[in-house]
């Protein structure tokens, strides 16, 4: 089994690199980061630099594998807040720039990877790309607020993502195509937002095990949908 892991030096990334790893019936591990990784021990690990704000660079990093049919392929890319600026809590902090900043890493990134990657998907048998989205991209569960830029760029990635799974049903019947929420995840991106003895969070490597389960299980009718770390779907 042939799997790429695009944002693998992220919190939830570096932890599917580390459970497929462990995982006999993986033979090569595609590994896309920002900044290359140093990895020693596992020999079907193969590494590679990505730029997801950047065309050319995710185009480049295509290119490199190019031949190679993947079974599955995990973006687990995306930022919530910057060193300059966190999420918006009120229509004050509005700005072109935080849309900018936001979409291109958690919407456009994840778009452009999906043009030059779905093609890679495996044709012979099912072959699965998952999204790492968030439950916060639903309009229907909205009752908080706040957040505008992260909500808006989750929700515009999942209408991607349902996009991407009624295109690749033309051209590939057994790609599955699925956006994944992994919970609130212990990590640089939730710290500021998190409390300690918070009941609900899960540590990268719980995340995973709990995503793993439902990518897996994934079936043709889930082709498009968003699902919950439990493998329950989320409304748009």
């Amino acid at each position: 089994m042939n799997i790429c892991i695009i944002g693998s030096t992220g919190a939830i990334g570096n932890a599917f690199l580390e459970y497929y790893s462990a995982d006999n019936e993986v033979t090569n591990i595609y590994s896309f980061s920002r900044s290359k990784l140093k990895i020693d021990k596992n020999a079907s690990i193969k590494n590679f630099q990505i730029d997801v704000e950047n065309e050319n660079s995710i185009k480049k990093a295509s290119e490199e594998v190019r031949g190679v049919a993947f079974d599955l392929v995990i973006v687990a890319t995306g930022i919530l807040h910057t060193d300059e600026f966190g999420p918006e809590k009120s229509i004050r902090d509005l700005s072109f720039d935080k849309f900018e900043k936001i979409f291109k890493a958690n919407t456009a990134g994840p778009a452009i990877i999906g043009k030059y990657f779905l093609p890679l998907l495996n044709k012979n048998s099912t072959s699965k790309m998952c999204f790492l989205s968030a439950k916060v991209g639903s309009i229907s569960d909205n009752r908080l607020g706040g957040w505008y830029s992260y909500r808006a760029s989750k929700t515009a990635l999942n209408q991607i993502i349902k996009n991407f799974s009624i295109e690749i049903s033309r051209s590939n019947k057994k790609a599955i195509i699925v956006g994944l929420q992994p919970g609130t995840v212990i990590s640089k991106l939730s710290k500021p937002f998190t409390r300690q003895g918070q009941s609900n969070l899960f540590t990268p490597q719980e995340s995973v095990g709990h995503l793993a389960s439902v990518i897996d299980k994934l079936e043709a009718d889930n082709n498009g949908s968003m699902l919950s770390w439990d493998g329950n779907i989320i409304q748009p």
